[in-house]
């Protein structure tokens, strides 16, 4: 049974932008009167700051005029451009301080739905994503947006407000000087379009794209390192990462090659003698003509340099809004990320029986990982998943607990799709033990009841003898209260000890193990083995293994290649076919004579 599609509501690339955007609308409306009061603190501190510049105009006025100095008069504008300039400093600190507080908490919302999104995204989705790429998604990306939270309002309202008031106030002085003093802002403005061009966005692209590849590539040395260095590959390993930072530094040197000779135009055009040397040379033209007064030149000489001033700062923090834009845009790529869909009408499986029909499954729309698998997991019955890497065994089991959907057909538990199921019901129906454990920074208890936060301590310690791992617990600094990853670590097969309690506390009905003792010594698998025994006649276990032991225990064997079913049986009666899975036991019976010196006991099918 596959479950129809409505065509009309297929999720297109367009429709998940649109979503994002609105997801980005959303998380920013709750900030709008942060927004504002940020912008009219700014315009009103913008505007007090040009008092100190007309009082100092004012000022010249008046004791360059013929006649006595009104010193009441000169008095009242040193003392208005003074209470101009602490307006400034008070409201431009007040905005600033607000703008800052408003970008702490933007980055703190978009990182907890970035989070939540991340939680409910396929599992596939991360399997074709580079760590570093993610983790400059969550933490540099967001980091960026900063400048335009923080300072872009401020910079923008000073770069647009300031000048158009400037602008009203020196035509009325002179409308023939007021032109003459635009010209280096418009040299200025006329280069920006050159900063668009195609070329310096592909320089752009390039160059996150090189700071991502630099992120990977020390990620994944030190993930890694314990490997390289044990297996000698460290130069190697090394030349990845130095590779990439010399493609870094390539694509760096091109970009600022490109920006260097537009960026030091703009800040020549827009540079206090520049802008100084124009004004003097038209006001001296027209006062020599006997067109202006002057007088009327030094609020040119003032105004001019803060009519640039602006512009000058926007052009400067120009590189940092494009980076912020950017750095939106991938925000919003990933929370575009379409998450397994929730059922408008969930339905409760009846019973544990799981069922996989017609199951075909790619990562890739041209690449089928499983192809029409047909298979029954019965209530009580231990089947286990054999067959050699890459034949889709994870992928299998990986569906069982809804890490993603079939591309066609389908999976019940209890008669039920697990489409049909609400999540949060199908994670306390099914359990799932990864063979690359990952443990959370805190106590071993915490670890441990995980599934089930409200278990006592009791019942974590049970969990533990069972899984084989409660003794060396009892060796760590502080028992069941050691915090993991600081006050101590776990090899690999302890940390699989610990997910396999955390599995046997949850007592999920269904428990799918992916390899779960893969570090495991002989001892811990029996032990765990053991437990699994203990949990009850009517529980429906799938396990991916390669030891004989877990093999000859189970009920029902599936030997899976290339993502079909090519056996299933009993143990017994598939080793009387010698068949695949026949030449899997005598191939892994050699591996394990080489390994131990004879055949393990214990290990003969049933």
């Amino acid at each position: 049974m596959t479950i129809p599609i409505d065509e009309d509501r297929r999720t297109t690339t367009t429709d998940l932008t649109r979503s994002a955007e609105r997801s980005m609308t959303r998380l920013l409306r709750p900030h709008l009167r942060s927004f504002a009061a940020v912008v009219i603190l700014q315009v009103v501190g913008a505007l007090a700051g040009l008092a100190p510049l007309l009082a100092v105009v004012e000022l010249g006025r008046t004791l360059l005029a013929p006649g006595p100095i009104d010193h009441d008069h000169v008095w009242t504008v040193v003392i208005g451009g003074a209470a101009g300039l602490l307006v400034r400093l008070l409201f431009t600190a007040a905005s600033s301080g607000i703008g800052h507080v408003l970008d702490s908490r933007v980055q703190l919302t978009f990182r907890r739905r970035l989070a939540a999104s991340l939680g409910r995204v396929p599992i596939g989705w991360f399997s074709r994503r580079r760590t570093g790429e993610l983790a400059k998604v969550v933490g540099e990306d967001v980091s960026a947006v900063h400048p335009f939270i923080a300072h872009a309002p401020g910079e923008l309202v000073a770069a647009f407000v300031v000048p158009l008031v400037s602008l009203v106030y020196l035509f009325t002085v002179d409308w023939r000087l007021t032109l003459i003093t635009l010209i280096p802002v418009v040299l200025a403005m006329a280069l920006v379009p050159l900063l668009m061009l195609p070329a310096r966005t592909r320089e752009q692209e390039a160059y996150d794209a090189a700071m991502g590849r630099i992120a990977d590539s020390v990620v994944e040395f030190v993930q890694g390192i314990s490997v390289v260095k044990a297996f000698g590959g460290g130069e190697r390993a090394h030349r990845t990462f130095l590779t990439a930072t010399d493609d870094f530094v390539s694509v760096f040197s091109r970009w600022v090659r490109g920006m260097s000779v537009i960026a030091a135009g703009m800040q020549l055009a827009l540079s206090p003698p520049f802008v100084l040397l124009v004004v003097l040379i038209g006001g001296t033209a027209l006062i020599t003509n006997g067109g202006l007064p002057p007088v009327d030149l030094l609020p040119f000489l003032l105004l001019g340099l803060g009519l640039t001033a602006p512009v000058a700062a926007l052009g400067h923090g120009f590189d940092d809004l494009q980076s912020a834009g950017r750095a939106v845009g991938r925000i919003k790529d990933v929370l575009a990320v379409r998450p397994l869909p929730e059922p408008a009408h969930p339905r409760p499986p009846r019973g544990h029986r799981v069922e996989l029909r017609g199951v075909r499954f790619g990562y890739d729309a041209d690449r089928e990982v499983l192809r029409g698998i047909d298979l029954v997991l019965e209530p009580g019955t231990v089947t286990a998943i054999v067959g050699p890497s890459g034949g889709g065994k994870s992928t299998l089991v990986r569906l069982l607990p809804r890490f993603f959907d079939p591309t066609h057909g389908s999976v019940t538990l209890g008669g039920v799709d697990l489409r049909e199921i609400d999540s949060r019901e199908l994670y306390r129906q099914v359990s799932f033990v990864f063979q690359d454990v990952r443990l959370l920074c805190a106590s071993v208890a915490d670890n441990i009841a995980l599934a089930v936060p409200r278990a006592g301590r009791d019942d974590v310690v049970r969990a533990a003898r069972l899984a084989g791992i409660h003794d060396r617990v009892l060796r760590l600094p502080r028992g069941y209260d050691t915090v993991l990853g600081e006050e101590a670590r776990l090899s690999g097969g302890e940390a699989q000890r610990i997910s396999v309690a955390r599995a046997l506390l949850a007592d999920a009905p269904v428990l799918v193990l992916d390899e779960a003792t893969s570090f495991a010594d002989p001892q811990t698998e029996q032990a765990v083995r053991q437990a699994l025994a203990t949990l009850g006649d009517d529980r429906t276990v799938v396990v991916i293994a390669h030891r004989l032991e877990t093999v000859a225990d189970a009920d029902t064997v599936v030997v899976l290649e290339n993502g079909a079913i090519v056996e299933r049986g009993r143990p017994a009666d598939l080793l009387t076919r010698d068949g695949r899975f026949a030449a899997f036991w005598r191939s892994r019976q050699s591996a394990e004579i080489r390994t131990h010196g004879d055949v393990p006991r214990g290990d003969e099918p049933r």
